[in-house]
């Protein structure tokens, strides 16, 4: 089942970031009682009944300022504007709106231009039902603001739910009626069949060059291909046929440094690059030669380790640089220092626009998804403890050792281990990379993040590495 997206939608200063904090259990929004504080639009994962989604916090739609100075934050009234598409375009995409009130402040005009901003982007999801839009009165901390929420039924998307996102009332109830309206999406049903060998996502900074590789693999001019920084705006999904094998590529935006993010469409675009990563199998993330490392393409290897995404490092514009035979090993040294967490991953050095080496990427990605599928036997996992606990003594703490009594693979894709120890205490995360450094120098788990869980054992039986 798809993981589905609900955007959070009102004017400002409705509590939409507070209560996006609330959901998501964490301070991820800048909340401030200055009106378009939240300007670019967040997305954390949270979970509610056992089914996982994506909220997405954005910038409060105000219609009454269009245009003119309003009481907002320092600079704020410049981006209005921007902050009204941005909000809109998130609602367009999302399976689920939930449109913020505030029930302090009573309804207002402001209110009603909000609601009819949604309402006249009903029919502009082309093929897609327009998603339910569930209305939650905030900030309704006593009897009486909950009783006044009646009033808000006036806005016409049915019975206002009073909340209060700061204290954490009525939010479940909120979420009750939202799944109700969501139906089917998130009702558990058998997987569809996947038709492709495996997914990837091209991924990278503005101009770097994903769209002429994805032009360059597909073997025509399917993208638009401009040296303008931020041309493509949506993840776009091409099929190709490999050795008899269907490849589903996903071309996407840019991401930028956040400072550096335009208001509006290509804020948007960083939303989609993140549903990408979140589709894909392997994540291609492209390197401009000419620049080297920088610390956002550091910040974008963060963003696929997160997402336990196996990942191919791809130093594009190679026609460009002057080489000797000491250049690529200096410039993969400098790779492996700079992603020195994604030390596993292959590099590959290309020219999209001359075409060299870009037949080693689709070979290289089945490769890598084939590692990501790889199941190692119990008896292999604890062969390898076994040698790891004579090798490398286990942590301990006051005068009590780490003790591992088995291990097992239990799950592909990604490929996750589970440990059983004495005390989950005493792990210490330089034995946990120990650990993932004994299976990958056995394994390989080429270009594929590990995952190593631990689980105390309450009453453990006679240790089976003892004897």
């Amino acid at each position: 089942m798809r993981k589905i997206i609900v955007t959070l939608v009102g004017r400002p200063n409705v509590g939409k970031s507070t209560l996006f904090n609330r959901l998501s259990g964490e301070r991820l929004a800048v909340v401030d009682d200055i009106p378009g504080t939240t300007r670019d639009r967040l997305v954390a994962e949270t979970e509610w009944r056992g089914v996982v989604f994506d909220i997405v916090d954005t910038g409060g739609i105000d219609p009454t300022h269009l245009g003119r100075a309003a009481p907002l934050s320092v600079g704020s009234a410049d981006y209005i504007d921007q902050i009204k598409l941005q909000a809109q375009q998130a609602a367009k995409d999302a399976d689920g709106v939930i449109f913020i009130v505030d029930g302090g402040s009573g309804l207002s005009p402001a209110d009603y231009e909000v609601a009819e901003i949604l309402r006249r982007n009903q029919g502009k999801r082309s093929g897609k039902p327009w998603p339910p839009i569930i209305l939650a009165v905030n900030k309704c901390e006593n009897e009486k603001r909950r009783k006044a929420a009646i009033e808000f039924y006036e806005l016409g998307f049915g019975d206002p739910h009073p909340i209060s996102a700061i204290h954490g009332t009525g939010i479940g109830d909120l979420l009750d009626r939202l799944f109700e309206a969501l139906g089917d999406l998130v009702q558990p049903a058998e997987e569809e069949e996947e038709t492709v060998a495996v997914n990837i996502a091209i991924v990278g900074r503005p101009n770097v060059g994903k769209s002429s590789l994805l032009n360059k693999l597909v073997g025509e001019e399917r993208v638009i291909v401009s040296p303008i920084p931020g041309t493509t705006r949506d993840a776009i999904d091409s099929i190709l046929t490999y050795h008899g094998e269907a490849i589903r590529l996903i071309d996407t935006a840019g991401i930028r440094r956040r400072g550096k993010i335009e208001p509006g469409v290509e804020k948007y675009s960083v939303l989609r690059t993140l549903k990408a990563i979140d589709r894909a199998d392997v994540v291609t993330l492209l390197i401009d030669a000419t620049e080297g490392i920088t610390a956002q393409d550091t910040h974008i290897a963060g963003m696929i380790l997160e997402k336990m995404k196996s990942v191919i490092v791809i130093v594009n514009k190679w026609d460009a640089i002057q080489k000797d035979t000491w250049t690529m090993p200096a410039f993969t040294e400098h790779i492996r220092t700079e992603l020195n967490f994604l030390d596993y991953v292959p590099v590959l050095f290309i020219s999209a626009k001359t075409g060299k080496r870009v037949g080693q990427v689709i070979p290289t990605a089945l490769k890598v998804q084939e590692e990501r599928l790889r199941r190692v036997a119990t008896s292999d996992i604890n062969r390898i403890i076994r040698d790891a606990l004579s090798t490398h003594a286990p942590p301990s703490k006051a005068g009590k050792r780490l003790k591992i009594y088995y291990g097992s693979q239990v799950r592909t894709d990604p490929p996750t281990f589970l440990f059983h120890v004495n005390d989950t205490r005493i792990v210490h995360f330089s034995y946990v990379r120990f650990l993932e450094n004994r299976i990958r120098n056995k394994f390989g788990f080429l270009g594929t993040p590990l995952r190593l869980s631990f689980r105390e054992r309450i009453k453990p039986t006679a240790d089976r590495h003892q004897d």
